[in-house]
């Protein structure tokens, strides 16, 4: 997304993967992110803990323009070790979900875009269709959003014309060259 703040330009950028606000580490020489823990915004304090299901700690394979563009913001915005907080505000508290729109101007950005009432939540879902979309299954949804139920993996799991396409594309690659073979 060309003028997005630079603090939170890699949230963005990952966030069709895991997307979390909270802590995260990873290997991004292998080109990986750990969901390790959560950042819980209570009413009155944010609060580190366990994510909901064991589940929820997972590692999970980030594209290539995330884990770059992770990398560049390690180097400019991320001081200490492994457990620091990769997003985090100007002053280096953690975001909630309250300011994080106002500290990247989501609003105006989005719609800069063409993509007015695009929400960040959104980001996760597009990603995830995304990844059904690509052939990954039930299952791999579920290890890549960090849920214990197929529930909410089903939701991403639905048909698009041009992926029916697709299938019925390969379908006759598959009787084509089966058919060949035969004879």
């Amino acid at each position: 997304m060309a003028g997005r703040p630079g603090r939170c330009r890699p949230e963005v950028a990952s966030r069709p993967g895991p997307g979390r606000r909270g802590p995260l580490a990873g290997r991004l020489d292998a080109a990986t992110v750990r969901v390790p823990r959560k950042l819980a915004a209570l009413k009155d304090r944010l609060e580190f803990g366990p994510p909901k299901s064991a589940a929820g700690v997972r590692v999970v394979a980030l594209p290539a323009a995330a884990v770059e563009s992770l990398r560049e913001h390690l180097a400019e915005y991320v001081e200490g070790g492994p457990d620091s907080l990769i997003f985090t505000g100007a002053k280096g508290a953690p975001l909630r979900s309250s300011n994080f729109g106002r500290a990247v101007k989501w609003t105006k950005t989005v719609a800069s875009v063409g993509l007015a009432g695009f929400h960040f939540h959104d980001l996760r879902h597009t990603g995830n269709t995304l990844a059904a979309a690509f052939g990954a299954s039930t299952r791999e949804l579920m290890h890549r959003m960090g849920h214990a139920t197929m529930r909410a993996a089903l939701i991403y799991q639905h048909a698009t014309s041009e992926r029916d396409r697709e299938i019925a594309s390969a379908m006759d690659r598959r009787i084509a060259g089966e058919g060949r073979r035969r004879r």
